[in-house]
């Protein structure tokens, strides 16, 4: 009997240190799909290199409908309109995520064109854009972007909106759109504002 209870409990401890061997090798296998998954999706959406993507366009597919200007403004925009789930879909991406204008004056206004392209198969629709400060604006050659055509972003950071002197700061444009996998974009630029002399 003591020889039976023995076996049984080295048969359960062997199943135990099976179990465990099977979810660690599943977990092994779960975190490196995340890994994966995590890199694949860093790449196309965040970090300043993510979707950085060198569009080839010609003048003739630059969207120049609905041109309009992004400013600082904090209120909460309209709601996204979504396109049907079942649908052809847009889909955004931009050519540059992240600009360093490098060593800039205190009173310098800088400018930086960034792309942003539809490489879906429905009209991208840009509900909202908006600056992170009152110090940058940015103008949008167009609100819809038809199906592999682009938009043109002219944005412009004024050194001496505040008084940055001295300073590196970082700001930002965010575009809400009708992309379902990314309905909100960002584009971010960087300065180091040289101390008044």
């Amino acid at each position: 009997m003591a020889t039976q209870a023995l076996s049984t409990k080295a048969h359960l401890e062997k199943r135990r240190k099976e179990a465990r061997r099977k979810r660690g090798l599943a977990g092994a296998l779960v975190l490196l799909g995340g890994l994966l998954v995590g890199t694949a999706f860093w790449l196309r959406s965040a970090g300043p290199d993510s979707a950085v993507t060198a569009f080839d366009y010609d003048p003739g597919d630059v969207a120049r409908e609905q041109p309009f200007q992004a400013v600082h403004e904090m209120e909460q925009g309209p709601p996204i309109s979504f396109l049907p789930n079942d649908g052809p879909q847009p889909e955004i991406a931009v050519n540059e995520r992240f600009y360093d204008f490098g060593s800039i004056g205190p009173t310098d206004v800088v400018t930086r064109e960034f792309v942003v392209a539809n490489l879906g198969e429905a009209p991208l629709t840009i509900s909202r854009a908006y600056t992170t400060c009152g110090c940058t604006t940015a103008d949008f050659t167009s609100s819809v972007i038809p199906p592999g055509k682009v938009v043109l972003v002219s944005l412009r950071f004024d050194a001496g909106f505040h008084d940055t002197a001295g300073q590196t700061v970082r700001r930002g444009i965010i575009i809400e759109n009708n992309d379902p996998d990314r309905p909100s974009a960002e584009i971010w630029i960087q300065a180091a504002v040289r101390p008044n002399s």
